[in-house]
């Protein structure tokens, strides 16, 4: 009989050592403090028979959104495969659900997870799991409600429960709840400072609320926790940028920039999608990127199978490609994209409607906004806003599509609209450098148009 893992889950292995590595493995890809593939190689190597390993390897590959990862694995689902008549029902369900990933079948993952995490509630690798897709597919309310659903079944001495925690003040933030997102990101880190998601979680309620200087702060009071050594180390400095830019910072976001989301710190699309948002955002704001734009674009998969992969990714691209100057481009990779969303072979992909139904008609407002058409874009951003959240990603982060708003409504005869966005912005965060940059130019718009 397999022994049980550290939190009574069943397990196929009796190897310890095998568990261990396994259990190091899930601890780095919660805490994302290095990969976890040489642990899962040494899982593997310790109990070739054990099919959990493969399975978490290509789960984690499959985590990082590179369509070039997808080959690889789908070799080590195979493998898993051959050894599945031994694996228990719980692990053969995680096989089952990363299958679905590997398919681009998201939702659906998802619900096989929440299945799991109703027998087993503390399956920390089904919780670290779903949360990253219903972040990939804008879930809010699963966000919130998976990790409340099993927290209370958690022993707080367990060394993951303050990294459960991160993930259910995440979701609180994500469901506009800040003062319990917040309260419960800094009890996970008074447990454990080495809990980066908790970190982020509190910034970006501090980025929510305009705490800007606040919020910097905050990243600096953790900063040796998460500034080295750790895979989210990238997205912690693109927040950075952010409350640099509610100051109107312009010089230190660029700096910024250049030292942490540039260059060799670029190794996948996630950090690349933060670099292309930042860029952006300057770009709105009247500095000079097409340099930087070029030389982001130098190494992101431009190939066939990454066009139309993910909607979200697919717009920072396109983000990317009108900094640089190229339209042309950009209506190009859009064509690719829009072919591949049209495909009936692509139809049971999550990808399939967020492209078609969000992602596709923000490229187009993009699209617009780079050939100067400010009432088109507007026209067109201020219609796919209200679902913008279905394509994934944070509130921060859809935040872009607001700004290149403000800054269409600013250009053409749609002050009224930029005004109507501006007064939202106004109620639900106090009011920043920013904030006001965005008011002084659709003040002077309306001017115009009186």
């Amino acid at each position: 009989m397999a022994s049980p893992d550290p939190r009574g889950n069943p397990c196929g292995t009796r190897n310890a050592s095998a568990r261990s590595a396994a259990e190091k493995a899930l601890w780095r890809m919660m805490s994302f403090y290095d990969t976890p593939l040489a642990d899962l190689d040494a899982a593997s190597a310790h109990d070739p028979g054990w099919m959990l390993p493969h399975v978490m390897r290509a789960g984690f590959l499959l985590s990082l959104t590179e369509p070039g990862m997808l080959d690889e694995a789908a070799t080590h689902l195979r493998l898993a495969d051959t050894l599945a008549a031994s694996a228990p029902p719980r692990e053969r369900a995680h096989l089952e659900a990363v299958q679905m990933v590997l398919d681009g079948r998201w939702q659906s993952a998802c619900r096989a997870w929440d299945e799991l995490l109703v027998e087993y509630p503390r399956d920390a690798l089904a919780l670290q799991w779903a949360q990253l897709w219903d972040f990939y597919r804008g879930d809010a309310d699963a966000l919130r409600l998976r990790p409340a659903r099993v927290l209370p079944e958690w022993d707080e001495s367990d060394a993951l429960h303050p990294h459960v925690l991160s993930l259910y003040a995440f979701g609180l933030e994500e469901s506009n709840l800040y003062p319990q997102a917040e309260e419960v990101g800094r009890r996970a880190l008074a447990a454990n400072p080495k809990v980066p998601w908790a970190v982020h979680a509190v910034a970006h309620v501090m980025e929510m609320q305009g705490r800007y200087e606040e919020g910097a702060a905050w990243l600096r009071q953790y900063q040796d926790d998460w500034a080295e050594g750790n895979g989210f180390s990238g997205h912690l400095w693109w927040h950075k940028g952010l409350f640099r830019l509610e100051g109107m910072d312009l010089a230190g976001a660029q700096r910024l920039l250049d030292k942490r989301l540039s260059g060799d710190a670029l190794q996948i699309t996630l950090q690349r999608v933060d670099a292309a948002a930042l860029l952006w955002r300057l770009h709105l704001l009247g500095s000079d990127v097409v340099s930087p734009c070029h030389a982001l674009l130098d190494g992101w998969d431009l190939s066939d199978h990454a066009a139309g992969y993910y909607a979200f990714n697919d717009v920072h691209l396109v983000l990317a490609m009108l900094g640089a100057g190229d339209v042309g481009r950009a209506e190009a990779w859009v064509a690719r994209c829009a072919e591949r969303a049209m495909s009936a072979d692509d139809a049971r992909r999550s990808n399939h409607h967020m492209a078609r139904e969000v992602g596709l008609p923000l490229m187009r407002g993009l699209l617009a906004f780079a050939r100067g058409q400010a009432d088109a874009a507007a026209d067109a951003l201020y219609a796919a806003r209200g679902e913008a959240r279905r394509f994934g990603g944070s509130h921060a982060q859809r935040d872009v599509i607001d700004q290149t708003l403000l800054a269409a409504a600013a250009r053409g005869t749609r002050a009224g609209i930029g005004r109507a966005v501006l007064n939202e912005r106004l109620m639900a965060k106090a009011a920043t450098p920013l904030t006001a940059h965005w008011r002084e130019q659709l003040d002077a718009a309306l001017t115009v148009l009186a």
